[in-house]
């Protein structure tokens, strides 16, 4: 359940976010996977790979850009959550990659930045 105005903007972004991703031939699997390890906001297939998505929003640079958010320790909790989804749907031998949507709300308009390869994992 949205319990305030900054989680009603960040979910009403990952919804924006999923049709911005299928305007692009990504396919929406799963949205909003949870498990103890961290939240993973769009799964998604595009072509043979299969994508686990960040979405970061914001309606100003205060806090620096969107991108600017998915720092280290967040590319970790993600990595550590794909990881569980990929050993719970058994998906051994699966190309992935680690995918970031920024979108930036100005006047009511939403603009999206998709930076594919956002982050890799490091063997």
């Amino acid at each position: 359940m949205v319990n305030n105005k900054r989680q009603l903007f960040g979910q009403q972004a990952e919804i924006e976010a999923a049709d911005f991703l299928c305007s692009r031939g990504y396919t929406i699997l799963e949205q909003n996977y949870a498990t103890r390890f961290g939240e993973i906001d769009i799964i998604a297939s595009h072509g043979d790979t299969l994508v686990f998505i960040e979405v970061k929003a914001r309606r100003n640079t205060r806090y620096g850009l969107p991108r600017e958010a998915v720092n280290i320790a967040k590319q970790q909790k993600i990595i550590g959550t794909a990881t569980h989804y990929l050993k719970q749907h058994r998906l051994h031998d699966t190309r992935i990659r680690f995918d970031v949507v920024a979108m930036m709300e100005k006047n009511g308009h939403a603009s999206f930045e998709l930076i594919p390869n956002a982050f890799q994992v490091n063997v």
